[in-house]
């Protein structure tokens, strides 16, 4: 039988996405997200409870959550996790544990226009197009408005 290894989380942005490019160009961002759930105690108070996620986003996502997320930008996140192991200087054994994500939803009104729709990507299959630029007036791998179905 096989897994399933998928994570959705709404949340807030941290900090500002840190970009960076790899070896031929490519680019990898990341920044934690805060998830925060909401309850009632026995007793009636409400209580909060923040989660922090590392997101990892590559190449068009990557250059998208640079140009348009910044700390406190709401954001859907859906993706897969992804554990790291590693020996620090000190000879002690350290773990993370990251979401990489294939989809990405600005949930943040934007402030120009009231009425352009929220800006959505989805990260392209590892091989295929390499070079797409996400620059914002259009979504994944550049439909033109008149593509959309709505």
């Amino acid at each position: 039988m096989r897994g399933v290894n998928r994570v959705v989380l709404i949340g807030n942005l941290g900090k500002e996405p840190d970009l960076q490019h790899l070896e031929g160009n490519i680019a990898v961002a990341k920044f934690p997200l805060a998830t925060t759930e909401t309850y009632k105690d026995k007793n009636g108070a409400l209580v909060s409870q923040t989660e922090w996620h590392t997101i990892v986003l590559w190449r068009g996502l990557a250059e998208l959550a640079q140009k348009y997320l910044h700390k406190g930008s709401l954001v859907f996140i859906e993706g897969r996790i992804r554990t790291r192991n590693w020996e620090d200087k000190d000879k002690n054994r350290r773990f993370s544990a990251e979401i990489i994500g294939d989809n990405l939803v600005m949930l943040d009104k934007r402030k120009e226009q009231t009425d352009h729709p929220i800006v959505e990507a989805a990260a392209p299959e590892a091989s295929a197009f390499p070079d797409i630029n996400f620059d914002g007036t259009a979504i994944a791998a550049n439909i033109g408005k008149d593509d959309l179905p709505f």
